[in-house]
């Protein structure tokens, strides 16, 4: 018996199938040749947009669809579950265009949100630099004063979309001397004099996800390109990471549910010693175990859900759901991964390319060990 999902009502599952019928058409088909790419093409961003699954979240009066975060998490479920990572859709829409909906002037929202609605802006966040991961107060690209323009200078590396990206808002510090009260978020066009792309980094998995270095040199930008007021920048990327980490729960709760459906047609299927796998006990213990542990996440992931939807979900329960379902997603893919024997190591299963996908999601959104202090300080 699998517990029902009473967080979804019939709009959603509606939705749903509309979400399934566009990966059918516009992705599976590609993502293969998107893998050796490292990129995937603009025009799926501009197909999505025109089948809604862009900016979801974002009031209908800029373009968005006007809906709560369920509809979000059902395009991250579907595509997860398929390990079609290579779409940036939800950094886009429930992280970026979040920032700029919450903190944006009014010109900023109307200039760029129905844009990127539309899948004709791509857009990026650039937080990571080379010596500076958990630790944002630690930034070192700066935006300076000069004159009646904001100077740009710095690094950024594993930025997703970074290839494609025609929009990136920026953590710098605009006053060096201060630590958490020096981080403000700029917005940064692509076109700017100054901006560059550096390598579409190789990753161990997320192959078709473009993911970048950004090099900033004396970009100069008008103060109307800051989000936000000055020096408030820490806030509000503290201020928006739990929906961040919750998307990666998603994630993992979604890869987790697909690999345990993998597993079982094969040890089902696959024969040792004149028996199929699945009838050694052994093998029965450990599919237990794992539906079982499944099950319970699905259960909490469900409940974090709720508590989003009501503006209840606080940090530390965040940072808990983050932790220990991207934890639990690395333990029940190796069992996943041992049970399909040598070709649970061949990257034509699925299982392999799952298990290389989602060894990332303990580390970004902030790593494992982060968000157990974030707990640890709450007691």
């Amino acid at each position: 018996m699998t517990i029902p999902r009473t967080v979804f009502g019939e709009e959603h599952e509606i939705f749903r199938k509309s979400v399934k019928g566009f990966i059918e058409r516009e992705i599976a088909p590609h993502h293969d040749q998107w893998e050796k790419d490292g990129v995937v093409s603009r025009e799926v961003w501009r197909k999505a947009g025109e089948a809604g699954l862009l900016l979801t979240g974002i009031p209908e009066a800029y373009g968005g669809g006007g809906a709560n975060f369920l509809m979000s998490a059902i395009v991250i479920e579907e595509l997860a579950r398929g390990l079609y990572s290579g779409p940036g859709f939800r950094l886009h829409s429930d992280i970026v265009a979040p920032y700029i909906l919450h903190y944006g002037s009014e010109e900023q929202k109307r200039t760029w949100l129905p844009r990127m609605a539309k899948g004709e802006v791509v857009t990026a966040i650039a937080m990571t630099e080379p010596g500076t991961g958990s630790d944002l107060q630690g930034l070192r690209t700066t935006a300076i004063a000069k004159g009646n323009q904001l100077v740009i200078n710095g690094q950024k590396t594993f930025i997703t979309n970074g290839q494609l990206a025609d929009l990136v808002i920026v953590a710098c510090k605009t006053d060096p001397k201060e630590g958490a009260k020096g981080v403000s978020l700029v917005l940064v066009e692509a076109e700017r004099a100054g901006f560059k792309r550096g390598r579409n980094l190789e990753k161990l998995g997320h192959k078709a996800q473009d993911t970048s270095e950004l090099f900033f040199e004396d970009v100069s930008v008008p103060p109307s390109n800051m989000l936000g007021e000055e020096g408030r920048g820490f806030e509000y990327l503290m201020r928006e990471l739990p929906q961040e980490r919750l998307i990666v729960g998603v994630a993992a709760v979604a890869i987790m549910e697909a690999a345990l459906e993998w597993t079982l047609a094969y040890t089902r299927d696959r024969k040792a010693f004149g028996r199929a796998i699945a009838d050694f006990q052994h093998s029965r213990f450990k599919l237990a175990e794992i539906k079982t542990e499944i099950q319970v996440a699905r259960v909490f992931l469900d409940k974090c859900l709720e508590l989003h939807i009501a503006g209840e979900l606080d940090v530390p329960t965040a940072a808990m759901q983050k932790w220990w379902l991207t934890e639990l997603e690395g333990k029940v893919l190796d069992v996943c991964l041992q049970l399909h024997g040598g070709y649970g190591f061949m990257l034509e299963y699925p299982i392999a390319r799952a298990y290389a996908d989602a060894r990332v999601h303990r580390i970004f959104a902030g790593t494992t060990e982060i968000m157990k202090e974030i707990v640890a300080r709450s007691l």
